[in-house]
C-alpha cells in the first residue's frame, strides 16, 4: 500500500503527468490552427495562464516539445515554435518514405478486408479535410494501421516521432493544396494497389505522389513562399 506520503506523491506525479500530456496536446492544437506559428515565442507565463497550469509543468512541456523537434529553447530568450526548414522537410520526408517502403510488404500480408476498408476511409478523410488537426489525426491513424500490421514496432515508433516533428508543417500542406479535389491521393493509391496484391506498384505509386508533395513544400520554403 505504502505510506500516505508515498501515495500522495504518486498521485501528484500522475496528476502532473496528465497535465503535461494535456498541455502538449493543446499546444499542438494551437499550432494546427495557427494560434502559434513557426517562429512565435512561447512565454511560460502566458502558456500557464492560457492553459490554467503552473509554470513547472509548462517547463516540462516545453522541454518535451524541444526533444521532439517542435520547439527551440534558447538561453535568455525562452521557447519558440521551431521555424520551418526545407532541409528538415526533405529529410523527414525521405526518412518516412524509407520506413513506409520497409513495412509495405509485411503489412500487406496481414491486412484483412476490414483493415483495408478502415485504412481507405481514413485515407479519403485525410485528403478531403481542410482542418490541419483532422489531417494529422487521420494520417496518424492510417499509418498506425499499416505499421501495426507490419509488426515492426521500432519502425513504428520512429515513424510516430517523425510525425510529431511534422506537426508544424501540416497547416502549410493544406495551404499548398487548398482544393481537396486536386490534392495528391498517395494514401488512397497505396491501398488501391495493395488490395490488388500489387505491392511493388503500390510503393512506386505512393513514392511518386509523396515526393511531389515533399518537393512542393521544400520549393515553397526555399523561395520564401
Amino acid at each position: 500500500m505504502g505510506s500516505p506520503f508515498v501515495q500522495k506523491r504518486r498521485k501528484d506525479e500522475q496528476e502532473t503527468g496528465k497535465a503535461i500530456f494535456l498541455v502538449v496536446k493543446k499546444i499542438r492544437d494551437a499550432i494546427f490552427d495557427e494560434t502559434f506559428k513557426p517562429g512565435d515565442r512561447l512565454p511560460e507565463e502566458q502558456l500557464g495562464k492560457m492553459f490554467n497550469v503552473s509554470r513547472s509543468p509548462v517547463r516540462e512541456v516545453l522541454l518535451a516539445l524541444e526533444k521532439e523537434g517542435t520547439v527551440v529553447m534558447e538561453p535568455y530568450k525562452g521557447a519558440t515554435v521551431k521555424p520551418l526548414s526545407p532541409k528538415e522537410a526533405f529529410d523527414i520526408g525521405d526518412l518516412r518514405l524509407s520506413l513506409i517502403t520497409l513495412v509495405a510488404k509485411p503489412a500487406y500480408r496481414r491486412l484483412s478486408p476490414s483493415d483495408f476498408d478502415l485504412a481507405y476511409g481514413l485515407a479519403k478523410q485525410t485528403t478531403r479535410t481542410n482542418s490541419a488537426k483532422e489531417y494529422f489525426e487521420c494520417d496518424r491513424r492510417f499509418w498506425d494501421i499499416i505499421f501495426e500490421k507490419a509488426q515492426r514496432p521500432i519502425l513504428w515508433e520512429v515513424f510516430r516521432q517523425l510525425d510529431e516533428r511534422l506537426t508544424r508543417y501540416n497547416p502549410l500542406v493544406l495551404k499548398l493544396f487548398p482544393d481537396p479535389a486536386t490534392r495528391p491521393r498517395q494514401r488512397e493509391v497505396l491501398i488501391e494497389f495493395l488490395r490488388k496484391g500489387e505491392v511493388d506498384e503500390a510503393v512506386r505509386a505512393l513514392k511518386k505522389l509523396y515526393l511531389a508533395v515533399v518537393h512542393q513544400i521544400t520549393d515553397h520554403l526555399e523561395t520564401g513562399g
